[in-house]
């Protein structure tokens, strides 16, 4: 299954982005820290230029520790500043302000130097879709100024906000790039709701997901779904509904209802502490 969703106000976003960045002074991108790789937007490294980075690996809470560190361990190795958050619990944000300084060190330095203590610095708040950028602004804020909801698109202009530690972030409408080459990105975009469900086959997209936890998962499938197998996506989601007792007339599964209780679990980390990706050196 071939995914793409690159709606009207995605190209609004991104001319935007072009407009804001020579304002910045640095970039704070959201990562979903269940697929670090595909919730990586390259369009941001041609637009973002040389500017400081910040990544912010959210949902650490559903993510495997250990695959974390691994993750954190290569964006460090890359030049990145790197921070672990939940922006819903509010895990990691207390320290996003101090990380913000150590990122942008070498300019309140030159602040300083010219009399100048106490200026704002400014960073855009980049991602993708359903990544929790305004969930963590509102966090940081202390309040709800940010519209934020467990679906994607629902941002759709960007705005300036300033917290109270000199610090000013713009909040930037979810954004994918335009053609998805990687099928495999693709599906864990669909995986974690960052593509309209709408858009997408719900039966194939629960079979790839179950065929990908069959590899990263295998106990977490055999705890809440009795799956022991799931190197047919097909087979297993229908073994997991007749678990379930979701069968249709004449005795059929529901395999559509399935996939969406799937993809609902797995999403809300109801199959515990999940990481799809790994770094590169570490495949």
């Amino acid at each position: 299954m071939q995914i793409q969703w690159y709606p009207g106000h995605m190209t609004k976003t991104r001319r935007m982005l072009e407009t804001v960045i020579p304002q910045a002074d640095g970039i704070c991108e959201i990562l979903d820290a269940r697929i670090p790789a595909a919730s990586h937007n390259p369009d941001i490294d041609r637009l973002g230029g040389d500017l400081p980075r910040l990544v912010v690996l959210n949902r650490v809470d559903q993510a495997d520790p250990a695959r974390t560190a691994l993750w954190r361990a290569y964006f460090k190795s890359r030049g990145m500043h790197v921070l672990e958050t939940d922006a819903k619990s509010g895990f990691g944000t207390k320290l996003f302000a101090d990380a913000v300084r150590t990122l942008l060190a070498e300019k309140l330095a030159r602040y300083a130097a010219k009399g100048q203590t106490g200026r704002s610095v400014r960073l855009l708040v980049v991602g993708i879709p359903n990544v929790g950028k305004s969930s963590l602004i509102n966090r940081l804020l202390g309040r709800k100024a940010a519209k934020a909801e467990d679906r994607p698109g629902v941002t759709r202009s960007g705005q300036w906000f300033t917290l109270t530690d000199g610090i000013e972030l713009f909040d930037t409408p979810g954004m994918l790039w335009p053609k998805i080459e990687d099928e495999q990105v693709g599906m864990h975009l669909a995986f974690t709701g960052a593509v309209r469900d709408d858009i997408l086959n719900i039966e194939e997209l629960g079979a790839a997901l179950m065929e990908c936890l069959g590899q990263a998962a295998p106990k977490a499938l055999l705890e809440r779904y009795k799956v022991s197998d799931a190197s047919d996506g097909y087979q297993a989601l229908d073994t997991a509904a007749r678990r379930r007792g979701f069968l249709v007339s004449g005795g059929e599964t529901d395999i559509e209802r399935m996939s969406r209780i799937l993809l609902d679990e797995f999403r809300g980390g109801k199959l515990g502490r999940v990481t799809l990706e790994l770094p590169p050196r570490a495949e």
